[in-house]
């Protein structure tokens, strides 16, 4: 929170911070006026979700609507467009008109009531809710709970499964709760906030998608050489080519031409999309972030590489806004500028495909002659093999390589 009660703001002025598994951004005021409620704290702050798990159900009901409680784990729903602001500005019936919940079930079968920061602190940990005691009001599930619960655990048998949902019922062994002091010194830290709230969600991705990843070398000397010539034609312009640059427009002429990769599963259909919006992986002193480039076909080099450099500064900044990480069609994550040969990507669901690229690095190429050197930068494809195969994998990258070889053929 940027303001405290009884202080005096303007339009415009920024209210609160709330970050989300892609970035973190302000609320500003939409008119003057002076604050004089209480302020909710960070700790009952909503919790933020990223846009890819915006649509992911918990796997117990929610509650149903109760009055506020002064617990800690009542957390209030944050504005997020100007109609919700003003619905959530009308007061509340009265709650004797309100269906009170009955205690919460801790059989493992009947709901489950919790709030979602308890839920997520409970997912977290690894303890199944089912098996907690609620002690808040009509049996409601609150932190104190859970955390008693953790404290107690060593002591429990291991948790029983929890009911199957959405992605859900693997029967996997609890995780194991070690004593890492016994064995020496530890020290303890937090993730960031987007670590914490992306992680279900790369979880459920590598879970739930059987990923296969494909590998391949793509030679770029040339394309080297002319992204060179480029930012010494532009330098006065501050526009600076980068090689992700080149990789959005090859992919785009890839994708345009095995349009299966540019899809996504809904239920037994596949959504073909016509348009192409190209995420780029960037990495921020709070996490990993996924900025889009929207419309990408209908851009040239030079306005991709611009977009690349804002975007990415409003990453490292954290002033992206949802509507600059929504809507990719297909991603790129470059780790060129650290190091590496091949990793696996995960696919960015509702996605089908990822491509990673990692540095690259001069080496002999026989030429049908002799061996020549050539500056080879690694491809590896990860896809969902529920949908592609991987014959059309291979092609797809084949064509890439070609692509990136001379990018003359994304003009064809």
């Amino acid at each position: 929170l940027l303001v405290k009660v009884g202080d005096k703001v303007s339009q415009g002025v920024s209210l609160l911070k709330l970050e989300s598994s892609e970035s973190d951004g302000a609320g500003d005021s939409k008119a003057s006026a002076a604050t004089s409620e209480t302020a909710p704290t960070e700790a009952a702050a909503p919790d933020a979700v990223d846009s890819a798990s915006q649509a992911e159900a918990e796997s117990a009901p929610e509650a149903p609507a109760e009055p506020a409680e002064a617990e800690a784990d009542s957390a209030p729903q944050a504005p997020s467009a100007p109609a919700e602001a003003e619905s959530a500005a009308e007061p509340a019936p009265p709650p004797a008109e309100r269906a009170a919940p009955p205690p919460a079930e801790t059989d493992g079968h009947g709901p489950i009531y919790a709030s979602p920061a308890v839920r997520r602190l409970a997912r977290e940990r690894g303890i199944d809710l089912a098996r907690v005691k609620g002690t808040g009001r009509k049996g409601r599930i609150i932190k104190a709970d859970v955390e008693g619960y953790r404290e107690a655990a060593p002591e429990r048998g291991p948790a029983a499964p929890s009911a199957a949902g959405p992605g859900l019922g693997l029967d996997l062994p609890p995780w194991p709760s070690v004593d890492f002091e016994k064995f020496g010194p530890v020290e303890r830290t937090e993730r960031s906030r987007i670590q914490r709230i992306s992680a279900p969600a790369l979880a459920r991705n590598w879970v739930m998608i059987p990923h296969v990843t494909h590998n391949d070398d793509a030679d770029i000397t040339d394309l080297e050489a002319w992204r060179k010539q480029l930012n010494e034609e532009h330098a006065r312009a501050g526009v600076k080519v980068t090689m992700v640059a080149f990789l959005v427009k090859a992919c785009v002429a890839t994708l345009k031409e095995f349009p299966v990769f540019n899809a996504s599963l809904d239920g037994e259909q596949l959504v073909l999309k016509r348009y192409y919006n190209i995420g780029f992986a960037a990495d921020t002193p709070g996490g990993l972030v996924v900025p889009v480039i929207k419309d990408a076909d209908q851009k040239g080099l030079l306005a991709i590489a611009s977009e690349l450099g804002a975007l990415s500064a409003k990453a490292r900044e954290g002033k992206l806004g949802p509507a600059e990480m929504q809507g990719g069609t297909f991603t790129i994550s470059s780790l060129g500028g650290i190091g590496g040969t091949s990793f696996t990507p995960i696919v960015n669901a509702p996605e089908v495909a990822i491509l990673g690229v990692t540095r690259s690095a001069m080496k002999p190429v026989w030429n049908g002659r002799e061996f020549v050197p050539r500056l080879i930068v690694p491809l590896s494809l990860s896809y969902d093999h529920r949908v592609i195969d991987g014959a059309a994998a291979a092609r797809f990258v084949v064509h890439l390589v070609n692509v990136l070889s001379d990018l003359r053929r994304a003009l064809l």
